[in-house]
C-alpha cells in the first residue's frame, strides 16, 4: 500500500495560561492525506489554522506541539533538525496565508520575493530565477507578469496579491500546499478564479492540498473530503458531497445557518452550542 503524503495522529497544540498551566487549542486531531484536496472547516478559534501551522513548524515559540505521529513522506516532523525543517518548509511543504497585505514584504518588489523563495531552495542563477518567477506569475493567470514582477505589494489589488502569494509558494514545486483561508479577503468573482487556479495546479502537479476555511459551502464544492473542527478537535469527517449525511449537531447547526435563496427566515437561525461538543 502506498504511504500517505502526510500522516497526522493525535496532534495536540497547547499554550501556557496565566495560572502556569496549559490550554490545548488543538486536541487529538488525526487524519491522513494523499494527492487530494482536504478541507478543514469550523468557526474562528476552532483550531484550523493552528493545525496547519503545527504541520509546517510555525507554532509560536511558547507553544507545545505533541503527536503520536506527525510525518511527511516518512519524515518525522516533530523530531527533524532545524536545517531539515527549513529545507522542507517552502520547498516541499508550502503555506498560502490569508491576506497578502500582511503576508508579502511591503518593502520588496513582488518579483524579488518570488526569486528569493526559489533561490532559498534551488541553486539557480539570477537570470534563471527571474525567468522561472515570470513563468510562475503567468501560471497563476496574471496577464502582464513582467509588469507585476516590478511592482510593490501595495500597488496590486487583493486578488492579484493573492495570486502572487500562490506563485511564490509554488515556485519551488512543493508536494503539499496548506492554504489558510486564501479567499476570505476576496470578492466572489476573484474567489472563483483563485480556486480554479489552485484546482488546476493540484491536478497538474499531483500535490496534496489542505484548504482551511470557515465557509462550509465553499469547501464542499471544492474539496474531496471535509474535516469539521470545533473547540480544537475534529467532530466529523465527511466526503465533500456527503453534507446531507452529516450527523454531528455542530455540523448540522452550521448547515442550518447558511443563507437560503428564496427563503425568508425570521428570526435568523443561531447556532445553539452544547457543552458536550467540546468534550
Amino acid at each position: 500500500m502506498t504511504e500517505p503524503l502526510l500522516v497526522v495522529d493525535d496532534l495536540r497544540v497547547a499554550f501556557p495560561n496565566r495560572d502556569g498551566g496549559w490550554i490545548e487549542v488543538v486536541r487529538g486531531v488525526s487524519f491522513t492525506l494523499g494527492k487530494e484536496r482536504l478541507g478543514i472547516v469550523g468557526e474562528s478559534g476552532s483550531g484550523k489554522s493552528q493545525t496547519g501551522r503545527a504541520i509546517l513548524g510555525l507554532t509560536a515559540p511558547e507553544g507545545r506541539v505533541t503527536a503520536k505521529r506527525l510525518a511527511f513522506r516518512g519524515t518525522d516532523l516533530l523530531h527533524c533538525g532545524p536545517q531539515e525543517r527549513r529545507a522542507l518548509r517552502g520547498g516541499r511543504i508550502a503555506m498560502v496565508l490569508q491576506d497578502p497585505k500582511f503576508s508579502l514584504n511591503p518593502v520588496m518588489r513582488i518579483g524579488d520575493q518570488i526569486v528569493e523563495t526559489l533561490q532559498a531552495h534551488s541553486k539557480v542563477s539570477n537570470a534563471q530565477a527571474k525567468k522561472q518567477a515570470l513563468a510562475a506569475l503567468e501560471q497563476v493567470q496574471i496577464d502582464d507578469p513582467a509588469r507585476v514582477y516590478k511592482l510593490y505589494p501595495h500597488e496590486v489589488s487583493g486578488g492579484m496579491g493573492q495570486r502572487a502569494m500562490i506563485a511564490m509558494m509554488l515556485i519551488a514545486n512543493p508536494d503539499l500546499l496548506i492554504a489558510d483561508e486564501p479567499t476570505s479577503a476576496l470578492d466572489v468573482t476573484v474567489q472563483l478564479q483563485v480556486l480554479a487556479i489552485l484546482d488546476a495546479l493540484v491536478v497538474q502537479r499531483g500535490m496534496g492540498l489542505i484548504f482551511v476555511s470557515h465557509d462550509l459551502r465553499l469547501v464542499s464544492t471544492f474539496c474531496d473530503r471535509i474535516l469539521v473542527m470545533y473547540a480544537g478537535r475534529v467532530v466529523e469527517e465527511l466526503p465533500a458531497g456527503g453534507l446531507a449525511q452529516a450527523q454531528h449537531p455542530y455540523t448540522l447547526g452550521l448547515l442550518n445557518c447558511l443563507p437560503q435563496l428564496g427563503d425568508n427566515r425570521h428570526p435568523l437561525p443561531m447556532l445553539n452550542r452544547q457543552p458536550e461538543w467540546a468534550l
